[in-house]
């Protein structure tokens, strides 16, 4: 048995997902690999959409919710006879992954992405591709245009979010809910005096992790600051992702404040997790399930408008945080810093409706569907 998972580098979260799959495969002997899909054009086509999309999102974020909204008005309006610029732009390279994908001989392909979507749709009309196919949601909503796609199985994150994506025009026979996959380091939990000492961090202290995402989005510094002049007690750790210039901004405004600790990049994010009393982060989908599954009360800062703005509505409604914009952060932190009881309650919410195990969930399905099809003698 061989499974391909093509993902795609606008934004580490659906890297992270296909890792966290892949994870849970090679436990089982299962032969994976994960591609980037975009560099089946060329690794400088990869490349330059993936800086093009962190310039968009850091620049011009309204302008990316445009393209986002204009993505669901054509989810909404199109015909069966049409097919979006989406899907156009990605059969550009659509032969060259053809002829990977027949040459290395996958029972299955895993997509926590759009874009190969599109191409395997393309394929599948072209060559009649028999390869099953599996589309994964890393957010809290269906991306437009998943229903364009000719795929055997949509995993989505949640059981409130079924009727969405029925509504959006993918049958219900389609969907199975697994949650969104992370790591098992998410899953693990180690005492947070225990992660304080690992990490030299003082025991007695109020810790709030404040992270970026992979590219450091958010209006960090005016939170920082914020805190730090309000209640400079906290001990305030920063994740900037890559964001260098935001971490030297940082640095040299509050070089004298021994409560603030700004780092590098870190494979130790779980680990910070489980020392700190609470998480401010943008509401990316991934970075916000792994913050659930390690159960950390969470402050979910600006979304980039799109498809974080569907995943702060999501978490809202569920109880599992609470949106707050750089004016009211930091009077918000402290207050549920001081509330252990409204902390547990989200705790509990996120225990509640999060799904801790997707990956292994993701695995066991496509395992069992894949031998399902052996047995009654079905074409992979």
């Amino acid at each position: 048995m061989r499974i391909l998972i093509l993902s795609c580098n606008t934004g580490e979260g659906h890297n992270s997902a296909a890792r966290a799959i892949k994870e849970e495969l090679d436990d089982r002997n299962v032969e994976c690999i994960i591609e980037d899909t975009l560099s089946f054009a060329s690794e400088s086509v990869s490349d330059t959409i993936s800086k093009i999309y962190v310039s968009m999102i850091s620049y011009w974020p309204e302008l990316w919710g445009k393209i986002y909204e204009s993505g669901k008005t054509i989810s909404n309006s199109k015909t069966n006879l049409l097919k979006s610029p989406a899907y156009y732009a990605n059969t550009l390279y659509a032969d060259k992954l053809y002829e990977y994908i027949t040459g290395g001989d996958f029972d299955a392909i895993i997509m926590p992405h759009l874009y190969p979507g599109e191409a395997l749709t393309y394929i599948r009309s072209k060559y009649g591709l028999k390869t099953r196919l599996y589309m994964l949601s890393t957010d809290y909503a269906p991306a437009p245009l998943f229903e364009e796609l000719d795929v055997d199985r949509y995993f989505i994150p949640h059981r409130d979010l079924f009727a969405n994506f029925v509504n959006r025009g993918i049958p219900s026979s389609k969907l199975t809910v697994t949650g969104i996959p992370v790591s098992r380091r998410f899953t693990e939990h180690l005492d947070k005096s225990e992660a304080r000492e690992k990490l030299g961090l003082p025991k007695d202290a109020r810790i709030a992790l404040i992270m970026g995402g992979s590219m450091g989005f958010g209006n960090i510094r005016t939170i920082v600051e914020d805190i730090a002049e309000s209640a400079p007690e906290v001990k305030q750790i920063i994740m900037g992702g890559n964001n260098e210039r935001l971490k030297q901004e940082l640095r040299i405004a509050l070089c004298e404040n021994e409560n603030v600790r700004i780092l590098d990049f870190t494979k130790e994010v779980p680990l910070y997790m489980d020392a700190a009393d609470l998480l401010f982060t943008k509401p990316g989908g991934l970075t916000s399930t792994e913050a659930c599954v390690k159960n950390i009360p969470i402050l979910h800062t600006d979304p980039i408008p799109g498809n974080e703005t569907e995943n702060i509505r999501f978490f809202e409604t569920h109880g599992l945080s609470i949106p707050v914009n750089p004016e009211n952060a930091a009077r918000i932190a402290v207050s549920l810093l001081k509330d252990e009881m409204r902390r547990d309650i989200m705790i509990n919410a996120q225990k509640r409706e999060i799904i801790p195990d997707s990956a292994k969930r993701i695995a066991d399905f496509v395992i069992n569907d894949l031998n399902e099809i052996r047995l009654t003698g079905g074409m992979i």
